[in-house]
């Protein structure tokens, strides 16, 4: 992709090409902005709180990964008409689909577990209990999807976008030092600890999960986006993309001002908001708690959709949120039942909820580079892309995305079984 094919829509900039670009925008932006749900920023905030702002560097090369997948899949979609689980199991068969889909449901099943968490723990700021937030917010969530089209739901999902705005708002209410913010953001720095390279794949995981390439390429067809549109879908990605991760960048940069600098424990995203009171200002603490219930009531409704959305492509169920139960029963149900489960998980006493929404970014990030092997495969197969499939750039990208997963989920994993190896081999290289 080079910026000439980024800018082609609008080489010439003329009423029709704007109308058609707000008509394709929604699944880009959608898909991006969801993965700063409650286990994102409970992430976000815990690398800020913890590490200040070492880590703000991966959010660069991470960007640029983020946008090479997303449009990889809307690409697939745009081009074969076909969701990204209805392409594995026509070209890899069933078993391995079988063994994805497991792999799927369960992470999702947790991520989704997670939003209703960030709702509880939102909503106790305001001084409303669990047992009140979490039932309601399930009828809702539930309502929307089942009694909704999809131009309505995409409608209520895009507002939704705009209320991540409340966390740049919060960081600019701290006292934050830009220069060194603007230095950390392009100095690489590395930990020889297990914790720091735990944080490193929870990043890259909450940032790339895998359930967003089934989301955003199952919207793309929904929404009957063909391959001569795709320009306007492909800004449609690059904008969402750039958006999310400037949200996560205000989030860690506000946790790393505020919290950090006093050196207070945080446990989740909600303790974040609260920390940030007596530092900031109650209106700051406000706004944080407000992203945070919109961002989990968001991906509470988007998450469950995905999962109806892959597992039916998988099996050649009907599926659709145009559709009602009677023509797309399995679809509805498996989202009633992600719904039911992740709320009634929450209602649980001394359910450990920090536990859950972080554990989940850092199994997305495990999960990740399976999927993205499978993707690249498949858009690379000229007979399903013809001359969609990736260039050599593209290519290189998304091939060091997966041997970065890789070797920081086995870096991740020989420090667990072994506490302190990580610390044992830096110090063998540097001797």
């Amino acid at each position: 992709m080079t910026a000439s094919d980024i800018v082609s829509p609008f080489k010439k900039l003329s009423r029709r090409n704007i109308l058609m670009f707000l008509a394709i925008l929604g699944p880009g932006i959608i898909t991006a902005n969801v993965d700063n749900d409650a286990g994102g920023i409970t992430t976000y905030s815990l690398a800020g709180a913890q590490y200040g702002y070492s880590l703000l560097w991966m959010l660069i090369p991470t960007t640029i990964s983020l946008v090479v997948v997303q449009e990889m899949c809307a690409r697939m979609g745009a081009v074969t008409g076909k969701g990204l689980s209805d392409l594995i199991r026509e070209s890899f068969g069933l078993r391995i689909t079988f063994y994805i889909m497991i792999a799927l449901f369960l992470t999702n099943l947790g991520n989704t577990i997670s939003e209703f968490a960030g709702i509880a723990a939102g909503m106790e700021i305001f001084g409303v209990s669990k047992f009140i937030s979490v039932p309601i917010a399930a009828v809702l969530v539930w309502l929307l999807i089942v009694k909704g089209s999809y131009r309505i739901v995409e409608r209520v999902f895009l507002v939704a976008c705009v209320i991540y705005l409340a966390y740049p708002l919060a960081a600019l209410s701290a006292d934050v030092p830009w220069l060194e913010v603007a230095k950390a953001s392009v100095t690489p720095s590395f930990r020889a600890d297990g914790g720091y390279v735990a944080m490193m794949i929870g990043l890259v995981g909450t940032t790339i999960a895998p359930w967003m390439q089934f989301y955003q390429q199952a919207a793309v067809v929904e929404k009957g986006i063909t391959a001569e549109k795709y320009g306007y879908t492909r800004l449609d990605v690059i904008f969402g993309c750039l958006f999310a991760v400037a949200v996560a960048l205000f989030i860690v940069v506000s946790c790393a001002a505020s919290i950090f600098g006093q050196g207070l424990p945080i446990e989740t995203a909600a303790d974040a908001a609260k920390a940030l009171e007596p530092l900031v200002g109650k209106y700051a603490s406000g706004l944080f708690a407000v992203g945070l219930i919109n961002a989990s009531l968001f991906a509470a409704g988007v998450l469950p959709l995905s999962t109806a959305y892959y597992i039916c492509e998988a099996m050649g169920w009907e599926l659709g949120i145009d559709k009602d139960f009677r023509k797309a029963p399995q679809f509805f149900w498996l989202f009633t039942l992600s719904i039911v489960i992740g709320a009634l998980t929450i209602l649980i006493p001394g359910m450990p909820l920090l536990a859950v929404m972080y554990v989940s970014q850092v199994i997305n990030g495990v999960v990740l580079p399976f999927v993205l092997i499978l993707m690249l495969l498949l858009v690379n197969d000229k007979r399903l892309m013809g001359k969609f499939v990736n260039g050599p750039v593209f290519n290189t990208v998304a091939w060091v995305t997966v041997a970065g997963l890789i070797g920081l989920t086995a870096l991740m994993t020989l420090d667990t079984v072994i506490p302190g190896a990580i610390a044992s081999m830096v110090k063998l290289v540097t001797w």
